[in-house]
């Protein structure tokens, strides 16, 4: 296969996952796509011996463990896989019903840790292979009206750091991609949810949500440039454990470390006043 690969992408039926793709098999590269529908990519039939369309219920084990299989059974390996599906969640903590707040968690974090599971038996056995796992910018910084979200993405993140230590004595590359806005359809009702109950007291949080919709269109990360970021991304022999996409999510990213720097140094006296005196001295 020479420089080529193969890829095994989630949600990517839409948004960043369907932009990805496309530009991946335009440039040579086996790709095993999935989505809830297979008819989701009847756009891409016929186009490519090398792309593979997958049904796949990323809430079953069962059904990503024979997606999986499926790749290496056509493909013969399996070289990158990238955790992409997930949807919005806005709304209060307070106003959020259980069974959302289980839906949400199930699809942005439970499904990667699912599809992580099932892919690792054969990057083991390559000793290589690459693990992408979008979170987002909410994931580090969050923003206002998102909280469900961003704790799903924030575990996201955490996972894909642990997983970064665990995994690098087998040869086996992960990163945690925090995209700020991309141009996608991520804003429309099929990639975002609200919470069905709202309390007069969190009106304010509507005006977010409301900005969100107006920036439909016009945001400024470019969907068609992922698949270049993502291929010198696997390319690299020391790729970065964070990748942050896009200048917005880099400013958004400085703007939170400066914070946390800020709160560490502020408060660095109270967080040593917890330890033992003994230690103390001995430090002095």
């Amino acid at each position: 296969m020479n420089n080529t690969k193969v890829w095994y992408i989630t949600g990517a039926s839409k948004g960043m996952g369907w932009s990805l793709v496309k530009e991946l098999l335009a440039q040579g590269h086996y790709v095993a796509a999935t989505s809830r529908t297979i008819a989701a990519f009847e756009q891409l039939k016929g186009v490519s011996e090398k792309f593979l369309p997958l049904e796949v219920d990323l809430k079953s084990e069962l059904s990503v463990a024979d997606s999986l299989k499926r790749t290496v059974a056509t493909f013969g390996r399996l070289d990158v896989v990238v955790n992409n599906a997930g949807y919005g969640l806005g709304g209060a903590l307070e106003e959020l019903s259980s069974e959302e707040i289980h839906e949400n968690f199930e699809v942005n974090f439970f499904a990667v840790v699912r599809v992580v599971q099932q892919a690792l038996p054969y990057f083991r056995k390559q000793q290589a292979g690459h693990i992408i796992n979008i979170s987002s910018i909410a994931g580090f910084a969050p923003g206002v009206g998102w909280s469900m979200y961003c704790a799903a993405k924030f575990a996201v993140s955490g996972l894909s750091d642990a997983l970064a230590n665990d995994l690098r004595p087998l040869g086996i590359k992960v990163t945690n991609v925090l995209p700020g806005w991309f141009r996608t359809n991520f804003a429309k009702p099929d990639s975002i949810a609200y919470s069905k109950k709202q309390l007069a007291d969190y009106a304010y949080l509507r005006e977010y949500h409301k900005k969100m919709n107006t920036m439909d269109g016009a945001q400024p990360g470019d969907p068609g440039k992922i698949a270049g970021a993502f291929l010198e991304l696997v390319s690299s022999e020391n790729p970065p454990e964070n990748l942050f996409l896009g200048s917005d999510a880099v400013s958004r990213a400085k703007s939170r470390i400066a914070q946390l720097s800020g709160e560490l140094e502020r408060w660095e006296r109270v967080s040593g006043s917890t330890d033992f005196v003994s230690v103390i001295r001995e430090e002095r």
